[in-house]
């Protein structure tokens, strides 16, 4: 099978042997991998700074049939989000965004809504967009686009603000001041949608490896 061409987002690396990566990606068109970056942590690495967290990238791979791993060949860089890091906050939102894409995403599936997502939050964080609405956001469609996200059951004021961020882009929403009770109903309907998840996700391998 030939080597691969893909546009991907870097989520996370691994140490492995003594100059070699394991690498997770996500790809436009494959979904998410995981891969082998042979000498990407010595100077003259044919990856460069390619392998940084939620790097955009065009990453060239090869994956034999049945196989687990991919061998990474290379990668040309599209976008670096160098610059979101230095600012803390920021940073700690990179964070957020590659540890919901990484337990979130399964192997294997193409998602293409998922990574334009990530496209589009990055975007709007280097515009200067707040940290928060980004967050949230990313955290409704997360859920929403992974098929795990239930109805939803909160007042008519955080209803109306949940269809608006399904229904519109980041530079659409409606500026307004959130009431505790807004800010509470979405944050507990989300975090409780995730814990469930993980849940399911921590207690479905134990019963399959059971039968």
């Amino acid at each position: 099978m030939p080597a691969r061409v893909s546009e991907t987002f870097v989520l996370r690396t691994y140490p492995f042997r003594e100059a070699d990566l394991i690498v997770s990606f996500f790809t436009r068109d494959e979904g998410k991998l995981r891969g082998v970056a042979r000498r990407a942590r010595r100077p003259k690495s044919p990856f460069g700074s390619g392998l940084e967290r939620l790097s955009h990238v065009r990453m060239a791979f090869f994956l034999k049939e049945n196989a687990d791993l991919a061998s990474l060949n290379g990668c040309e860089l599209i976008q670096s989000q160098f610059d979101l890091g230095s600012d803390y906050a920021r940073g700690v939102t990179l964070d957020f965004l590659t540890e919901i894409a990484e337990q979130l995403l399964p192997a294997h599936e193409p998602n293409e809504k998922f990574f334009r997502l990530i496209a589009a939050v990055l975007t709007y964080l280097r515009s200067g967009g707040e940290v928060w609405t980004a967050v949230l956001y990313f955290s409704l469609w997360s859920v929403r686009l992974t098929g795990v996200l239930p109805e939803l059951r909160v007042n008519q004021e955080s209803a109306e603000i949940a269809n608006e961020m399904l229904e519109r882009p980041l530079s659409g929403l409606t500026p307004r001041a959130w009431s505790k009770t807004t800010a509470s109903d979405l944050r507990r309907k989300l975090v409780r949608t995730m814990e469930q998840h993980v849940e399911r996700k921590f207690l479905t391998v134990p019963l399959l490896e059971a039968l």
